[in-house]
């Protein structure tokens, strides 16, 4: 991720994108004995398979324009060559895979309900931190990539914060009803990506761009971390798991640390002033207004209507139901 994240080069980017694929599938079938971990990463690869065909294909189309895979020598290129939008088209195909863009995102679901926990916390940041990165250096550099994909960005941008977030309210399985939530905030980071160089230029997107990033970031995995998350999961063993909606009613009595702070995280998620999300969601929202996309700025703020919902009913579940007595706690507390 380290690699894909600093690439300049595409064919660098490529390489770095393969081994953060190849790892994400090994991660999601983590579990070999469950059956829908195994399922989760047989969709993964599949589907990654699919989009790692379409972003080698686009790096092929732009090398045979340009003569280059070097992003800072793509700046004197015709930027109204065809095969150059098209290959530009499919890198983005490829990339807005990684970051689980609709229509990309049927994928994300299954594989965050599939694999191990600390593994879908790890996807829900990490990849799509190094590949965002990579996106918005391709758009800041290559002056095609800075006009084909302005109203790709804005069209994606609206069709991915309202897949997310319809697809929110009708989970009643928490860990489907984040993913979808993920999608969502991607939508939400593609707004600030509209906003970096409309017309002349806004600086606000690129800030925006850097608050809306998630606090888990790839350079923050160190050895130590890594060697917990392998014990964690080797300690894990196939049972039954608190990923209900009711598994979570009457959480604030039976362990009221463990709510509170889940409630605090999805205060931030819904962007309540002083949190962390906050901050992100308002950064975007000014850069829009700045760059005079009112009407993406608009449709963001109604999708974050939209998001307060959900995110409140899993709160309202865990204060305001009564606890089920076959319910066991949501965290298990090791002795040790």
């Amino acid at each position: 991720m380290g690699v894909l994240a600093s690439a300049q080069e595409l064919l660098t980017a490529f390489i770095g994108l393969e081994m953060s694929s190849i790892s994400s599938y090994v991660l999601a079938g983590y579990r070999r004995d469950s059956l829908k971990a195994s399922e989760s990463a047989m969709k993964y690869f599949l589907l990654g398979s699919f989009a790692t065909a379409f972003f080698l294909y686009g790096i092929a189309l732009v090398y045979g324009v340009t003569g280059t895979t070097l992003l800072p020598n793509m700046t004197a290129v015709d930027p109204d060559s065809t095969l150059l939008k098209l290959g530009l088209a499919l890198i983005l195909i490829g990339l807005g895979f990684k970051v689980a863009l609709a229509p990309f995102q049927v994928w994300t679901p299954d594989v965050y309900e599939g694999a191990p926990t600390p593994v879908t916390a790890l996807f829900s940041a990490g990849p799509k931190a190094a590949a965002f990165a990579l996106l918005l250096r391709i758009y800041a550099t290559v002056p095609a990539a800075t006009r084909f994909w302005f109203w790709a960005f804005w069209v994606l941008a609206v069709l991915t914060m309202f897949v997310g977030n319809l697809g929110a309210l009708v989970q009643t399985n928490v860990k489907r009803l984040l993913a979808y939530s993920s999608i969502a905030h991607a939508g939400y980071i593609l707004v600030a990506f509209a906003a970096v160089t409309y017309l002349a230029g806004n600086p606000d997107g690129g800030a925006a761009a850097a608050y809306a990033r998630s606090p888990l970031l790839p350079g923050q995995l160190r050895p130590g971390k890594i060697r917990r998350l392998h014990h964690r999961l080797r300690a894990r063993r196939p049972g039954r798991k608190h990923l209900s909606l009711e598994d979570y009613a009457g959480l604030g009595q039976r362990q009221p640390v463990a709510a509170a702070v889940l409630s605090l995280f999805l205060l931030s998620l819904l962007g309540l002033p002083v949190t962390a999300g906050f901050f992100g969601k308002f950064y975007i929202f000014k850069a829009a207004v700045n760059s005079h996309l009112i009407w993406l700025a608009v449709l963001m703020a109604i999708n974050s209507v939209i998001g307060a919902y959900y995110y409140l009913r899993l709160i309202v579940v865990m204060y305001m139901r009564e606890p089920n007595a076959e319910t066991k706690p949501v965290i298990a507390v090791s002795p040790r």
